[in-house]
């Protein structure tokens, strides 16, 4: 290919074509032009990328594994501009970029761009553009595949805390069933006999004993074997259905009632009358159950809603700090289970709110508590510390792990570094940190030494011009 014949193939460019052709003409005299076959690597992770690639035809495209495999995150064609750019701070790629198909590109070394910026001005303004463009696009793509991860991390824990209580409640249901069929035959028994007032009040008091107290201690295997095994003797001993030691078992009557119904109640009244108020202490006890579970699910339910901030406003406004830590805490919950850490929140009372973005906050909280409680072993504690320094409000994320060693310390707000096995960290958390503290106009750093890692956080508070600027 002549070199007229390049720069009438750059004059038909879809990025490049608009510039002057003197400064294509440049570019096809300072440039080598590349084949590539399908499979080809145009550049490699980690690798030095060693100028700009004007694509004339083909297909290449980038991909990175971001800990669930290989995705492609941009694509080059004919037409298109990539590689290093004037102006660009880029050193190595974060993934492999591979040829898709037979690509011809026109490469210009690293060197010559302080050349190309002088001789070629058109073709440096567009250049500078596309820098901008892929700017964005990196950081919306780095932003949409963190927030993937974080929400398959939250699912995960989300998912335990909302199986308990669901479970809890079709288990409850369950037996509630049943209950009802007792308490409905043991109803119609005791309808049929013919209480007088007194006996009606025994059988009064006797319920309220039944019912005192549904929130009882939780009795070891072998306390409610025991307490079974008594009651059921009590009722053999009055020549009772002894089939009712199970369920009143569970209630916390004592003896003493039942000796006061027993002297003032016929046996088989009396029979009726037990089964009766077993069936009502686990009816309503099973109904308070399955209200205490759903209010958990309701709980969980609302604490991703604040977390998430789906309604989140578009622009800046005054943020309730203490409510998004808690939601985010309890978000968490599980994790910390799991691990058997305790995170403890601690709120300098009357704390103003700051001004941001709340669900970009949530996410803040979210990457640092989940990376202190990864950090910490057995028993291990996270402290999240909230108070107001001058004009600003500092959070502090506080573990008590094993550290952050010297030698990483500088990196770890690098996109892509990761300390973690493949597919348990994509290395953008942090660096997500950083980009959203710096969008919420706050400031962040970090202390570590065996024994204690914190990473510090302060943010503006919230203008007096701000609606709802204090609590």
């Amino acid at each position: 290919m002549t070199a007229m014949d390049l720069v009438d193939r750059l004059a038909e460019h879809n990025t490049l074509g608009s510039a002057p052709r003197e400064e294509l003409a440049w570019l096809a005299a300072h440039s080598s032009l590349r084949q590539l076959q399908a499979g080809d690597v145009l550049t490699a992770k980690g690798a030095r990328v060693e100028g700009l690639f004007v694509f004339l035809s083909g297909h290449v495209a980038l991909s990175v594994d971001r800990g669930a495999g290989p995705h492609k995150v941009i694509e080059w064609r004919g037409g298109e501009v990539g590689g290093m750019l004037p102006y660009s701070r880029l050193v190595s790629p974060p993934g492999d970029s591979i040829a898709e198909e037979a690509t011809e590109i026109l490469a210009v070394h690293r060197d010559r761009f302080s050349t190309l910026t002088r001789e070629c001005p058109e073709i440096t303004s567009i250049l500078v553009h596309i820098m901008l463009d892929r700017a964005r696009m990196f950081t919306s793509s780095d932003l949409h595949d963190e927030k993937m991860v974080s929400l398959g991390k939250l699912s995960a824990g989300l998912a335990h805390e909302l199986n308990n209580p669901a479970s809890a409640i079709e288990r409850s249901a369950a037996v509630l069933e049943s209950r009802l069929d007792d308490s409905e035959h043991a109803s119609r028994a005791l309808g049929a006999s013919w209480l007088t007032d007194a006996q009606f009040a025994a059988v009064d008091a006797a319920c309220k004993s039944f019912l005192a107290s549904r929130v009882h201690r939780v009795r070891s295997p072998i306390e409610r074997a025991e307490r079974e095994e008594a009651i059921a003797d009590w009722l053999l001993d009055h020549q009772l259905d002894a089939a009712a030691a199970d369920s009143l078992a569970e209630t916390e009557v004592t003896f003493e009632t039942l000796d006061r119904l027993a002297a003032a109640i016929d046996r088989p009244v009396l029979d009726a009358v037990l089964r009766w108020s077993a069936a009502s202490y686990s009816v309503r006890t099973l109904a308070a159950e399955i209200q205490d579970a759903a209010k958990r699910i309701s709980g969980v339910v609302a604490a991703i809603k604040g977390f998430t901030h789906m309604d989140q406003a578009m622009v800046a406004e005054p943020v309730d700090l203490v409510q998004g830590l808690s939601n985010t805490v309890a978000v968490l919950r599980s994790k910390a289970r799991a691990k058997s850490a305790a995170v403890v929140v601690d709120v300098e009372p009357g704390l103003p709110r700051v001004r941001g973005f709340a669900g970009e906050l949530n996410q803040i909280w979210a990457n640092l508590i989940d990376n202190a409680l990864d950090a910490v072993t057995g028993a291990g504690r996270v402290d999240v510390l909230a108070n107001c320094e001058k004009k600003r409000v500092v959070v502090r994320i506080v573990d008590n792990g094993i550290g952050i060693p010297v030698h990483i310390r500088e990196r770890i707000f690098d996109p892509f570094f990761t300390t973690k096995p493949m597919g348990q960290g994509t290395g953008l958390g942090l660096d997500i940190v950083r980009r959203l503290v710096r969008h919420n106009d706050g400031e962040i750093a970090v202390e570590s030494r065996p024994g204690r890692t914190e990473f510090r956080v302060a943010l503006p508070i919230a203008g007096a011009n701000d609606a709802g600027a204090a609590h």
